[in-house]
């Protein structure tokens, strides 16, 4: 067995940077940390070709003396801890005093920092771990960080970087991230020497989200009002259910001023929605929770992301109280602007009941009277009114005639306006229109998969905010997106420009469609990856069912197209498109032998 040794400290410091330095962004969130804890009023994030050539992150906060930048160089060097019982108490961003060595173990790393009383500052040069030079500069107060050729003197860890777009959009991502942290600092980002963002200071988080949202999405915010639990306070925003994703990167969590992610807020947000929301989807929501240190660890990843609660269970119930609370309020907002337009006139009855809608009678029958059935007294007086039986058939189709189709079947009625109520030879079907429709576009999607689907231009095409992972994705699948007969271009700013759409398919709300696209190709971490067309049809047909609306008539026109595919009896994804329940298995059910 070969002998035990300490490792020598550039080494150390590079198995460290396995922890701490992922990828570029993971440089920046370190940096900017120190910055903000450095009680910076202006930072700017520069990077070139993803930041695998350059990272510069120049700030005007507090800066360094020689003593200290020297120090701040060494592992475990750090002016944010003194004792152990600091750990219980932490106020900062950045704490272990791992990063700065850590980067410089695996770059091209210099550092310039002056004190504001200082005349003069200094300036550090490092390569891979070594000091390289050491001299007085003349700078602005502040600090300023600069990092080349990221990961030159660890090949293998240079070649698991992503694309450039990629690497951009993360940190990107990072930058907004923390703008949204601390939005009395005013953040610049540039990449490739071109200014992607320009946030200047704002008295409001409400601002600064508005301002990064875009103006569609911040009409719909939500407010929660600054709410107080145990030991804690959150307050923040939300978007309608109607946004609500597969995902929750667009969930952001600010814990003390520190971006975090912890399933038990995800859990008590979802919860706040009480039942509003479908299985598997995630509200888009913005918190900033107020927390006693005391009451939280933060040192349990070197990233510190993640992190562990005292009381989580009074924390999850807390924002479960207070979306539930914000939700409410907003209902009852909307209730009273549109009472007037929803209050029927007087004297007139909103029924739900179809009038006289029949699909089609295929099955021969000869008059048959029936007497009318009253509606029982528990029944609002306004609905009371005699509902005939359907008729009965009086002859039946051969067993072995085939029949497809709405030929099949007798109209019932609609349930809710959801699941249309169907007679069979056999018993009682349910049929779930929205189903047959993703059925039907997924089978037309494979069909001409290799001539490419017909597009219908826009007249005036249509614009939408993406963020920069969500735009690094749909760029990377033009192709696919335009054999699926979408036409969609970058706009510049964050924003994507849709041309066309789909000439057989009628989306009245691209922007929710391209939404779940992108949270498909997201969903398993694949960042930029290419969308198998397979996917990219699930998700169009998942699409055009959702948006399907439901009538007498078209149950009709959906069964008849259904039954021409070539598994007709399920969607896209598994879902029955027609569920039978036998007079047998009926019968058994009430009780009847």
């Amino acid at each position: 067995m070969p002998r035990i040794h300490v490792l020598p400290d550039i080494l150390a410091s590079q198995v460290a940077a396995g922890e701490v330095v992922e990828r570029p962004a993971s440089v920046v969130k370190e940096l900017v940390e120190n910055s903000l804890d450095a009680g910076s009023n202006e930072i700017l994030v520069e990077i070139e070709r993803g930041g695998v050539a350059l990272i510069r992150i120049t700030d005007d906060g507090c800066g360094m003396e020689r003593e200290d930048a020297l120090l701040s160089l060494e592992r475990h060097a750090t002016s944010k801890l003194r004792t152990s019982s600091d750990l219980h108490n932490i106020s900062t961003l950045g704490f272990r005093g791992e990063a700065i060595p850590s980067i410089a173990s695996v770059s091209r790393f210099r550092l310039v920092t002056r004190e504001r009383e200082s005349i003069d500052g200094t300036e550090i040069q490092v390569n891979g771990g070594k000091i390289a030079d050491v001299r007085a500069a003349g700078c602005a107060p502040g600090t300023m960080i600069e990092i080349k050729q990221l990961f030159y003197n660890i090949p293998a860890r240079r070649k698991f970087l992503k694309a450039e777009n990629t690497e951009a959009s993360h940190v990107e991502h990072e930058v907004r991230l923390h703008a949204l942290s601390a939005p009395s600092v005013r953040f610049r980002y540039r990449r490739d020497a071109h200014e992607v963002l320009e946030l200047p200071a704002v008295p409001r988080k409400s601002d600064r989200l508005r301002h990064l949202l875009g103006v569609e999405s911040a009409r719909e915010l939500i407010e929660i009002p600054l709410h107080h639990g145990n030991g804690f306070s959150v307050e923040g925003f939300l978007l309608p259910a109607t946004h609500a994703r597969k995902g929750r990167k667009h969930q952001c969590v600010f814990l003390n001023g520190r971006p975090i992610e912890e399933v038990a807020i995800a859990r008590g947000l979802s919860e706040g929605f009480k039942g509003g929301l479908m299985e598997g989807l995630h509200p888009a929501a913005w918190l900033w929770i107020e927390m006693d240190a005391g009451l939280v660890d933060v040192n349990v990843h070197p990233a510190k992301r993640e992190v562990r609660f005292h009381r989580s269970h009074e924390l999850r119930e807390g924002i479960t109280s207070a979306v539930a609370h914000a939700l409410q309020q907003q209902q009852r907002r909307s209730s009273a602007a549109t009472a007037d337009e929803i209050q029927p006139r007087q004297g007139q009855v909103r029924s739900f009941f179809p009038s006289s809608e029949v699909l089609a009678n295929p099955l021969p029958s000869a008059p048959v009277a029936h007497p009318a059935i009253a509606v029982p007294a528990w029944m609002p007086r306004a609905l009371q009114q005699e509902i005939p039986l359907p008729q009965e058939p009086s002859v039946r189709p051969a067993q072995t005639q085939e029949m497809r189709g709405a030929a099949s079947f007798r109209w019932i009625g609609l349930l809710h306006q959801r699941f249309a109520l169907l007679e069979s030879h056999d018993g009682l079907v349910l049929f779930d229109p929205r189903a047959a429709r993703e059925r039907i576009v997924y089978e037309r999607m494979l069909q001409v998969q290799n001539h490419g689907i017909e597009s219908q231009g826009l007249l005036v095409p249509m614009l939408i905010d993406l963020d920069p992972r969500e735009m690094d994705a749909v760029l990377h699948n033009q192709d696919g997106f335009a054999q699926a007969g979408l036409e969609l271009g970058d706009f510049g700013g964050g924003t994507l420009q849709i041309r066309s759409l789909p000439a057989f398919l009628h989306l009245t709300d691209p922007l929710a469609f391209i939404h779940e696209v992108v949270d498909d190709l997201l969903s398993g971490g694949s960042g930029g990856a290419k969308l198998a067309y397979d996917k990219l049809a699930r998700c169009l047909a998942r699409r055009a069912g959702l948006q399907e609306t439901i009538t007498a008539e078209r149950v009709k026109e959906l069964l008849d197209q259904v039954f021409d595919c070539d598994l007709p009896y399920c969607a896209a994804d598994g879902r029955p498109t027609l569920s039978e329940f036998s007079l047998r298995e009926l019968e058994r059910r009430m009780g009847n032998r």
